[in-house]
């Protein structure tokens, strides 16, 4: 047995690869749900330079805190680590940088700080992970709670001109959307990509379809999906919606149609990869590789479909036409920190 979870499922090291699509799809809960918060009550204070983020570009939940960061402008307080998109039975591995080791955290394998928070621990190692840089322990890998805190709990370190992703007036309607999206399209998808009989199989797909026919349904006449401006619901649909065509379709068997053959959820998806924040952090090449390569249970040949065509995506979506500020009345991220590039190769 690895030091993993179930599946490589929230970003989790897969407990076997091989296992995908052969046991019945469970979502492991986040273990370590720990809050950074302005007065720190969980002993973790928002503290600039303290924490490291460490993300996977692949996985669709690390995804959704790297968006954050960025519209926020959190790049100065909270650095970021990237892995390598193929993790094996060790953890996610820091390959990327120089000497297969986190240049500030100064460890091989993410595993290591889950160690030196709870030794032994036996659940997955899971993206995305906050580090406490001191001490080397991990802090918190609570996807869902993660980047509301970072919108809310770290508002004395935003830029000037951030956006207020989770606004206070529109929060019951912000978790509704979102409750339903989770359910039915973030989390259907593997659903459906793990099955392990037909049954089982042709419910999550009628669940993503069906959300995602309520979601453009909604997005028919609203630029964005609650109020005038980004907020995190945005965030949650973008990154299930930028890897759909590219991994959900053909790799989890989510094919009743495409991205692109929804004329307002293709135009949706093209309005915020143009946005500053949203595609500059979309990485195609770790997207593929991770999903293709490291799901062998249900692809055992690892081989990587050369498609699909990334052009599209800077294509005119005429979205502004239906008014809404992306940033209300704040301003656009500025320019992507030296050595947070995606590769030119790796994006349209």
């Amino acid at each position: 047995m690895s030091r993993s979870g179930e599946a490589s499922t929230n970003g989790d090291t897969a407990r076997s690869n091989t296992s995908l699509g052969k046991k019945p799809f469970k979502r492991s809960k986040s273990h370590f749900a720990d809050r950074i918060t302005a007065d720190g009550a969980d002993g973790w204070p928002v503290e600039p330079g303290r924490y490291r983020l460490v993300i996977s570009r692949a996985c669709p939940w690390a995804s959704r805190a790297a968006i954050s960061r960025r519209l926020l402008g959190l790049e100065d307080a909270l650095s970021l680590a990237v892995t390598d998109p193929l993790q094996d039975d060790r953890s996610w591995r820091f390959t990327l940088d120089p000497g297969d080791r986190d240049p500030v955290l100064g460890i091989r394998y993410l595993h290591e700080a889950y160690d030196a928070r709870e030794k032994e621990y036996p659940g997955g190692v899971s993206v995305p992970a906050v580090v406490d840089v001191p001490s080397g322990r991990l802090v918190t890998n609570d996807y869902q709670q993660l980047t509301l805190d970072l919108a809310t709990e770290w508002s004395g370190l935003h830029r000037a001109g951030a956006p207020d992703l989770y606004p206070a007036a529109l929060r019951d309607e912000i978790d509704e959307v979102m409750d339903g999206i989770y359910r039915d399209l973030n989390n259907g998808v593997y659903r459906a990509g793990f099955a392990t009989s037909q049954g089982e199989y042709e419910a999550a797909y009628g669940d993503v379809f069906r959300r995602l026919d309520l979601v453009s349904e909604r997005l028919v006449s609203r630029r964005y999906l609650v109020g005038e401006t980004i907020t995190e619901a945005d965030i949650r649909l973008f990154t299930t919606l930028v890897r759909f065509d590219a991994v959900y379709h053909g790799h989890f068997k989510c094919n009743r149609s495409k991205l692109t053959e929804d004329p307002v959820l293709w135009a949706y998806a093209r309005d915020l990869y143009q946005t500053p924040g949203f595609g500059d952090t979309v990485d195609f090449d770790h997207i593929k590789r991770h999903y293709y390569q490291v799901h062998t249970g249900i692809n055992p040949t690892a081989i990587v479909p050369a498609g699909p065509d990334l052009a599209g995506w800077l294509t005119p979506h005429h979205r502004e036409q239906l008014g809404g500020r992306p940033f209300g009345d704040g301003t656009p991220p500025g320019s992507v920190p030296a050595g947070e590039e995606v590769p030119a190769g790796h994006r349209p």
